[in-house]
């Protein structure tokens, strides 16, 4: 017997007592445990919580499934039963699977369990825990004229915690959760979203006497003091969506290579009061570097211009050359000034980097066609090195915008930043916090005509 006493006037008792129910015979399925138990224990009273250990559930309803003696053999079908009692993995770990199995719990392994079973079988989670939990609790009524509550347990680990502890995955009787939201503690603070898993402590508490390796799958708590509020354990599963860990490590990388493109959006406005790590610019520079390059070569230069008075001279000069082209078009002035506003991005964002292509390495061939596709050759590769940029940022968490600017004056831009006349421009990237927070993935595009299958 386990004592433990809880402030009176709060969840709990002046006094709780752990009983161990014993006498209990190894069942098998097709057993009356509501028979053996109301035998070992007919001193349970109103109030009792019978804590009842999922495995003898298992059991009695048949949920064992044969399995090969060798140990190869049953890890095989272990591992297939662990893939079929689930319908979610949500996390790898080495070589155990996190899932969220039928009954909507997330545990390891999706509950599949081969110990406290004989060698040439594999256990399953009882099919309806709850359902079990309720019909335990009305056959102890109706034989022993008592109400009791039933929570039935299974082991499982914690997120950030060492150690294993059980929980509840069935329960009938008892407030699975009690809230504290409201209330004012004893120093005059009133709680916001403080709730306690009841169910789960009384798993635990269960536990304390009723161990792993000694053969007792019954224990009683005694001397709580609650009100049925009709929940059960299934009340105490969190929403997927709402799960701060619902995806392990190898899982979070997957999507995380999945969305990275759709990462990427062109963000035209910025946060001006969140400055840019420039660690993360340079990270996601030496990302953008690894792209295809043709030869062997390194055909793509980004240039930083971080500078604020030499970004200010560069962007007016490129604004001058911008308007002298319009004017020369015919446009008037007033249709010149609202084309060339479209031009205060690269002026507004906290950061703008230039991409340059360098064709150096190229092949140089005698005819025109080969040169002409040696040069696009070379186009490609700095397109690729640019999205590559834009992905990386958005990898990041900063937002970008490519522009094309600087590939319509050229001169200017070489000029102003005194760069070699090789050097081509490649447009420029505007980069910064997005002012509307941080965006989402976007869906992927249709197919329709984007996609040709031969």
């Amino acid at each position: 017997m386990t004592d433990t006493t809880t402030p009176s006037g709060d969840h709990g008792s002046t006094k709780v007592e752990v009983l161990l129910v014993e006498g209990l015979p190894e069942f098998r399925p097709g057993d009356d445990l509501l028979g053996a138990i109301t035998s070992a224990a007919p001193w349970l009273r109103d109030g009792d919580v019978l804590v009842v250990t999922s495995k003898v559930l298992s059991k009695v309803e048949g949920r064992l499934v044969p399995s090969p003696s060798d140990h190869d053999g049953r890890e095989q079908l272990r591992r297939r039963l662990v893939r079929e009692e689930s319908d979610a993995v949500v996390a790898r770990f080495r070589n155990t699977l996190i899932t969220r199995n039928k009954l909507g719990i997330i545990q390891a392994a999706s509950g599949v369990d081969a110990s406290n079973v004989a060698g040439d079988e594999i256990a399953l989670l009882p099919e309806d825990p709850d359902g079990s939990a309720a019909a335990l609790r009305a056959g102890i009524a109706r034989l022993l004229g008592v109400d009791v509550a039933v929570v039935v347990t299974d082991t499982m680990g914690r997120t950030w915690r060492l150690g294993q502890t059980d929980v509840a995955i069935g329960s009938a009787g008892l407030p699975v959760l009690h809230g504290y939201a409201g209330r004012v503690d004893a120093q005059g603070n009133q709680l916001v979203v403080t709730s306690i898993a009841i169910a789960d402590e009384v798993a635990a508490a269960g536990d304390l006497v009723k161990g792993k390796l000694g053969g007792h799958p019954v224990a009683v708590v005694r001397g709580m003091s609650f009100v049925d509020d009709g929940s059960t354990a299934r009340d105490l599963l969190r929403p997927l969506e709402e799960d701060l860990f619902r995806l392990g490590t190898d899982l979070a990388i997957a999507q995380g290579r999945r969305e990275a493109v759709l990462m990427r959006r062109s963000v035209r406005f910025y946060d001006q009061e969140r400055p840019v790590d420039p660690d993360a610019v340079r990270r996601a520079v030496t990302a953008a570097l690894t792209a295809p390059a043709p030869h062997h070569t390194r055909p793509v230069r980004f240039v930083w211009v971080r500078d604020r008075s030499l970004r200010a001279k560069l962007l007016d000069a490129m604004r001058e050359a911008w308007q002298s082209d319009l004017a020369g078009d015919g446009m008037s002035a007033e249709r010149i000034e609202r084309r060339v506003r479209r031009g205060r991005l690269l002026y507004e964002a906290p950061e703008i980097v230039l991409p340059f292509l360098v064709r150096e390495g190229a092949h140089d061939y005698p005819d025109a066609r080969r040169a002409e596709a040696e040069r696009t050759m070379f186009t490609v590769a700095g397109g690729a090195a640019v999205q590559g940029l834009l992905v990386a940022l958005a990898a990041e968490e900063l937002g970008s915008c490519w522009v094309s600017s600087t590939i319509f004056c050229p001169d200017v831009v070489r000029g102003v930043l005194d760069l070699p006349a090789e050097w081509e421009p490649l447009g420029g990237v505007a980069v910064g916090h997005p002012s509307d927070g941080d965006p989402s993935p976007r869906p992927p595009r249709e197919l329709a005509e984007g996609l040709v299958e031969l």
